[in-house]
């Protein structure tokens, strides 16, 4: 049974969302249709732009992303307190450059206006944008129906485009939260698409490595063959789209600091070199031709978790099987139901208590 949005993002429980969408049917809507022979990979940088610029506009932040060819998949970052920062006016510039009409129309109510009562009336409307700049669902909701409406244009047709409601899965604690930025980088691989993350267009991966190569003073061979490549993809991608979209903001990935905090808030407290280790290692042991190819040393962050290598590889294979509407260690499951049980007891019984959540014997065996 279908449950309803706001049982499944509760921000006092974790601000870390993995969020999916896929095509109507499945189709390649966003690349090669094998059925009909057309080719839409210049959808994918649709996305990617509309996904930094909502992230530009949203207190929310991109954790990781990956475009395929009939879905993709976004782990989403709310930050609570930076949406709080903003000032009423900052709230109605940023939902004015989503919905200028109505915003626009605020603003002047608001001007012309000395009476405490309407005042007040136009107020609401302000904090309920700011509540909505906070909100997974507005985020995703911006995003698909963007391109969903610029790919009919384009095909001057009509229809849906996805083929319904985004997934999103709450991602409770930092083993949560790694696998399944993991998971999410390692899509095109393990769908064999591509051979390596530096190689898989579309993805955070590809961007954090290209972040890195061009921050050098004196980059590789291989990095300057990456930024290459990375520049070359993306003005393929543009000049072969049928749009003259072009956001005029860009938001950057949420940083990967390095700093080792448990407190996830600020940024990801592993450092990009931790990171690309872990999905080079974990990628190599993914792939069928070289599965028995694993590293005699383990990746420092696995030590530093408490990760069984093998549950590891096998909770980034097969992330969605193990886990539905929640993600995390057996302590941050049981911690979740309780806080969610209690929030429904204040509901008086309008929705009933959650007496089983799935994933518990999954993350058992997957992380101790």
């Amino acid at each position: 049974m279908t449950r309803a949005r706001r049982e499944l993002i509760s921000i006092e429980d974790t601000p870390y969302y993995h969020c999916i969408s896929r095509c109507v049917r499945r189709a390649y809507l966003c690349g090669e249709d094998f059925q009909s022979g057309q080719n839409f990979d210049h959808r994918k940088i649709w996305l990617v732009e509309r996904i930094k610029f909502l992230a530009s506009v949203f207190s929310i932040d991109v954790c990781a992303y990956a475009v395929m060819s009939n879905h993709y998949h976004l782990v989403l970052f709310v930050n609570q307190d930076e949406l709080n920062s903003w000032s009423d006016e900052e709230v109605m510039d940023r939902w004015g450059s989503l919905f200028p009409a109505s915003t626009l129309r605020i603003k002047d109510l608001l001007n012309a206006t000395d009476n405490a009562a309407t005042q007040a009336l136009h107020q609401e409307k302000v904090d309920l944008w700011r509540k909505n700049l906070g909100d997974i669902s507005w985020f995703m909701r911006s995003l698909n129906e963007y391109v969903a409406r610029t790919a009919n244009k384009e095909e001057n047709c009509r229809g849906r485009f996805w083929e319904g409601r985004f997934k999103s899965q709450a991602l409770l604690d930092e083993k949560a939260l790694l696998s399944c930025m993991a998971y999410v980088d390692l899509n095109p691989i393990r769908a064999k698409m591509v051979a390596t993350p530096e190689e898989s267009d579309f993805t955070s991966i590809q961007e954090r490595l290209y972040d890195h190569a061009i921050e050098k003073n004196k980059p590789s061979v291989k990095q300057k063959r990456l930024i290459r490549q990375y520049k070359k993809s993306n003005q393929n991608q543009k000049d072969t789209s049928s749009t003259n979209y072009e956001p005029c903001q860009q938001a950057s990935l949420k940083v990967l600091d390095g700093s080792g905090r448990i407190r996830l808030s600020e940024g990801i407290p592993y450092s990009r070199q931790d990171y690309f280790e872990l999905v080079d290692w974990t990628g190599r042991v993914l792939r069928a031709d070289k599965r028995g190819a694993i590293d005699e040393s383990q990746a420092p962050i696995l030590q530093r978790l408490g990760i069984d290598e093998e549950s590891w590889i096998e909770s980034v294979a097969r992330f969605q099987h193990y886990f539905f509407d929640v993600a995390g260690s057996v302590a941050s499951l049981e911690q979740y139901q309780k806080a969610q049980n209690q929030h429904r007891e204040k509901q008086k019984g309008s929705v009933p208590p959650i007496e089983r959540l799935k994933g518990k014997s999954a993350s058992r065996k997957l992380y101790g």
